[in-house]
């Protein structure tokens, strides 16, 4: 295995019930919450009522609307708060677009400069307000990792910021949240578990045995208890077992001793940033293409084994197992509901040229990938979709 650093420093309280600890928790930090959501769902179902009456000693300030590909604007609004009010800590409820966004008001809030400063140059991120956590839909793992994803609407860039910093300090996981998720958003939340686990497993370091193993249960959850999820939204041992999937699949584990940069991922962010498409739907489309796309002598083996390992295949033609691994992985997808061409979500090859070279650009997809990919294998990529 690589050297490696482990220190994930997020207090996680997991099952029903575990909101209640909100106002012991939050007041270790302050007084003053910044409450940060998205849509208004949360209000819909009632939680956005049980939390004003847990914090109703607390002085609130509130920042709804965040997009699900989180926007710069939003971030900047939130800042704004921040400053203005002297807030002590940000309170996200929701799922990993409202987490990120609150993570980067968090640095942003002490930093006198704009906010997309900190995603060009992560150096400038010396301090961050503390991050609390209620988690309602499994997907991104944000609520343990020190990531955010953030699009910058004005240049169509979609960038991540990644410090220490942003891990949040507590996150409350309650599986039954998940109960009234519409579908789709299970289906897609699903997707990018799995491709988070994917671009871990799908490295060039094959010496790290354990974490390999580890990333095999966690996909084999996913595809386990996926359709379950979907066909019973309140099936408790379903929704939890992808919450947690959902949380150890980025919260570095399943990198440990691998390493290298990802591939489908830096794709896709080019797709949702221009065409503003939920981010597991464009992994669904990009995921099993990519696979086809990199199978070659060199990479045959690791697809057999995730064949054998995941789906139970056997065989003794590695590329026999390894397409019929890819195959059942696109069946998986489509089965969810998950669109698995471009043109189901209304893509055409105009941006793909212009999509492909930012990829390469904004991203060590180029060199330090599974399988390099260069611009002209992004377009071909892109054009296996259609």
């Amino acid at each position: 295995m690589n050297n490696f650093n482990f220190c994930v420093p997020t207090d996680i309280r997991f099952g029903r019930g575990q909101i209640e600890c909100l106002p012991e928790e939050l007041t270790r930090y302050g007084k003053r919450v910044l409450l940060v959501y998205g849509g208004g769902s949360i209000k819909t179902t009632g939680l956005y009522d049980r939390v004003m009456e847990l914090l109703k000693d607390f002085e609130l300030f509130e920042l709804p609307g965040i997009e699900p590909n989180p926007k710069l604007s939003s971030v900047r609004k939130g800042t704004e708060i921040c400053k203005k009010e002297s807030v002590d800590i940000i309170l996200a409820v929701g799922g990993g677009s409202c987490i990120d966004a609150a993570k980067h008001i968090a640095c942003s809030a002490c930093y006198e400069g704009d906010p997309w400063d900190l995603v060009l140059d992560r150096g400038k991120v010396i301090k961050a307000l503390p991050v609390a956590v209620v988690l309602t839909i499994c997907a991104t793992g944000s609520e343990m990792n020190s990531g955010a994803v953030i699009s910058n609407e004005e240049t169509k860039e979609k960038l991540e910021i990644n410090t220490p910093l942003l891990y949040p300090a507590i996150s409350i996981c309650d599986p039954t949240y998940l109960f009234t998720l519409p579908a789709k958003q299970t289906a897609a939340g699903t997707a990018d578990i799995i491709s988070h686990v994917f671009e871990q497993y799908f490295q060039p370091n094959d010496g790290a045995y354990i974490t390999d193993r580890l990333s095999e249960s966690v996909l084999k959850t996913c595809f386990h208890y996926g359709l379950t999820a979907l066909k019973e939204p309140e099936n408790y041992e379903a929704r939890s077992n992808l919450m947690w999937a959902s949380t150890i699949g980025l919260n570095h584990l399943l990198t440990v001793g691998k390493g290298g940069a990802w591939s489908v991922h830096p794709i896709e962010h080019e797709l949702s940033a221009y065409y503003d498409i939920t981010h597991g739907v464009g992994l669904a489309i990009l995921t099993p293409a990519w696979m086809k796309y990199v199978l070659c002598d060199r990479t045959v083996e690791r697809f057999a084994m995730y064949a054998e390992n995941v789906w139970d295949i056997s065989g003794e033609d590695k590329y026999a197992e390894a397409n019929e691994g890819i195959a059942r992985t696109e069946l998986f997808f489509r089965s969810m509901g998950l669109p698995i061409r471009l043109s189901e979500v209304g893509i055409g090859p105009e941006k793909f040229e212009e999509m492909a070279a930012e990829a390469v650009r904004t991203s060590g997809v180029a060199v330090r990938a599974y399988c390099p990919l260069q611009k002209e294998d992004i377009v071909k990529i892109f054009e296996m979709c259609m």
